[in-house]
């Protein structure tokens, strides 16, 4: 961003500049066949091209840098900075200059600076200043400057003049709650670079709320070649990386959680720096989720392989837990699932007997994998003989089901 103001009623000229990284010219190559009938003639341009690469002139890399020619794009997270000038450029002094900043957004206003520079301005003479903001918000964006002063007559003059400017998103980012048991939560946080430039994520955080420990999933083991780093940090634009987070509740908070739908998980903290190390920061604001109903009766994975091999049988063990008010009787329905993946192997139907109020009951099951792939294990009913009502079970837990027959890792 650039402008100069100078206008007939005014002593005093006003220059705003937008301060950005440079980028890097890349020479343009134009090739020949050495029998064609410019000869060697590109190819002695490309050579002697002060933008190339010495040593690299056919990679097509520079290495001059060359100023911005526009405003280009500011996103949100970013730091915005300009340059100031304000020039005498009459024949006569300037006194009692004042300066004054203003960031305008759709919703308030921001006092960037105020001061003053000079109690006398002499022609040609100029004072400068840097000012910057960083931009928290999307949409339309004014830079107000305001210079107020007094001719050498005494006569009090006041010049305003607007910058418009657009702030844009920078990245995409979607998140998915996955309860587990005794209130324990997996976060899943996809964030997307919809830059038009690349960018490189140097932190990707979760602050969380009063509720919850955090445990951050995205390190890889120690004897990984990243030593525990994760490694998935450049991003292209429109790129998307996953990010993993456990949540651990705290017990002191246990009854209250339960009593707060929805319930504030906490908020994710972004850090990322683009080609020339500029730092952009964004913060979602508080995610929430709703907290699962207790139910009366609850089945508990115990133990379940995690990989298992194509038609071949094994087992889990579950826990039958009465969480009702009254004893209830138990009785087991095994229903296979729509997609054919499994087959459940005993008998279904099976009364498995009184269950009194706050006690449970150790189930094992056998199932056989038909099909390979990831598939999700469900199909468990439970009805209570006394009042009829029936308990389903699905989406209990997942696994891998392997066609070979060495099971991998």
């Amino acid at each position: 961003m650039q402008d100069q103001v100078k206008e007939k009623d005014h002593l005093l000229v006003l220059k705003v500049m937008r301060l950005t990284k440079p980028s890097i010219k890349s020479p343009l190559h134009v090739t020949a066949e050495e029998h064609d009938f410019p000869g060697d003639l590109f190819y002695n341009e490309m050579m002697n091209d002060i933008s190339a690469l010495k040593g690299a002139e056919e990679m097509a890399v520079g290495e001059i840098l060359s100023l911005p020619q526009a405003f280009g794009s500011i996103y949100l997270g970013e730091t915005f900075s300009c340059y100031i000038s304000i020039l005498n450029d009459s024949n006569q002094c300037c006194k009692d200059i004042s300066v004054k900043t203003d960031m305008q957004t759709a919703t308030q206003r921001f006092q960037l600076t105020a001061f003053k520079p000079k109690d006398m301005l002499s022609p040609d003479q100029s004072v400068d200043d840097v000012i910057s903001y960083e931009v928290k918000e999307l949409g339309t964006h004014i830079l107000i400057c305001a210079v107020t002063y007094s001719s050498q007559s005494g006569e009090k003059l006041y010049m305003r003049r607007f910058y418009k400017f657009q702030v844009l998103k920078p990245l995409e980012v979607k998140t998915k709650f996955y309860n587990g048991q005794n209130d324990l939560v997996f976060l899943e946080a996809q964030v997307q670079n919809i830059t038009t430039s690349n960018m490189c994520m140097e932190q990707v955080t979760l602050e969380p709320s009063q509720f919850y420990h955090v445990q951050s999933l995205n390190f890889l083991p120690k004897d990984n070649k990243l030593d525990g780093v994760y490694g998935c940090s450049y991003m292209n634009p429109m790129d998307t990386r996953q990010y993993l987070f456990k949540l651990l509740p705290k017990c002191d908070d246990s009854k209250e959680m339960r009593t707060k739908p929805p319930l504030s998980i906490g908020k994710l903290d972004i850090v990322w720096r683009t080609n020339f190390g500029e730092t952009g920061r964004l913060q979602t604001s508080q995610l929430q989720r709703m907290t699962p109903s207790e139910r009366d009766v609850k089945l508990v994975l115990i133990e379940a392989p995690d990989v298992v091999s194509l038609e071949k049988q094994f087992q889990i063990k579950c826990r039958l837990e009465n969480s009702s008010p009254a004893k209830i009787e138990a009785k087991l329905f095994l229903t296979n699932p729509h997609n054919n993946s499994m087959l459940w192997c005993g008998i279904s139907g099976k009364i498995l007997g009184p269950l009194p109020q706050g006690s449970h009951l150790d189930i094992t099951l056998l199932l056989l994998a038909i099909r390979p792939g990831f598939h999700s294990i469900g199909g468990v009913r439970i009805q209570d003989l006394n009042s009829s009502r029936v308990y389903e079970f699905d989406d209990i837990f997942k696994l891998l089901v392997c066609a070979t027959c060495e099971i991998p890792f």
